[in-house]
């Protein structure tokens, strides 16, 4: 029997300061000023405890253990849960569109 799809995209946002990192800029050289600063990941965790190792420097990406600020869920929660294949491939699409409309994106 096929196990349940439970793999989720998620967005944090990241604060400000992110921007101070030249690394995070030349990622994003279409930013455009007032968008927020993100961080575009997936795991098979609930988004939730995924964030908050991120906080506690468990597998953690450094832009997301310094600079983030909260979970957006409005920017992801209808997408999940997912397969893990879809999980991979929605990743990339959100990040995507997300740098498109004008946001400073960072992706796992």
């Amino acid at each position: 029997m096929a196990r349940r799809p439970h793999y989720h995209v998620y967005v944090v946002e990241l604060a400000d300061q992110v921007w101070n990192a030249a690394r995070f800029r030349r990622a994003n050289p279409d930013y455009q000023l007032g968008k927020p600063f993100v961080y575009v990941g997936m795991t098979g965790l609930d988004p939730d405890v995924r964030f908050d190792k991120h906080k506690a420097g468990i597998q953690s990406n450094t832009y997301v253990r310094n600079h983030g600020l909260r979970l957006l869920p409005g920017l992801y929660e209808k997408y999940n849960p997912m397969p893990y294949e879809a999980a991979r491939e929605m990743e990339v699409e959100l990040g995507i569109a997300l740098r498109a409309a004008g946001y400073g994106v960072w992706q796992g």
